[in-house]
């Protein structure tokens, strides 16, 4: 992900944060494929390869038009509590 790309995620995160009642520090996110549920994660993942390739995934399916008002990541909530618990752990 190129510096530009990641910085322009990054400022739409924090714009996103401004919105939420989210604890300082941390961001709202909501995964899922059909039903979303709502998670709040460290903002320290978006230094993470991993936790970008998500956002990656998410704006070339949403773009930066995020209908439930914060990120959202179409993938399954199984599947991002594992990686989650990964990046827990590093």
């Amino acid at each position: 992900m190129g510096i530009f790309r990641l910085q322009s995620i990054v400022a739409n995160a924090k714009q996103l944060i401004k919105r939420q009642d989210v604890p300082k520090g941390y961001l709202a996110v909501y995964v899922g494929e059909v039903q979303r549920k709502r998670f709040v994660v460290p903002l320290s993942y978006l230094e993470q390869p991993v936790f970008q390739d998500l956002l990656r995934r998410s704006e070339e399916e949403f773009g930066f038009n995020h209908p439930m008002g914060g990120l959202t990541i179409p993938c399954r909530e199984e599947a991002f509590v594992h990686l989650t618990a990964q990046l827990r752990i590093s």
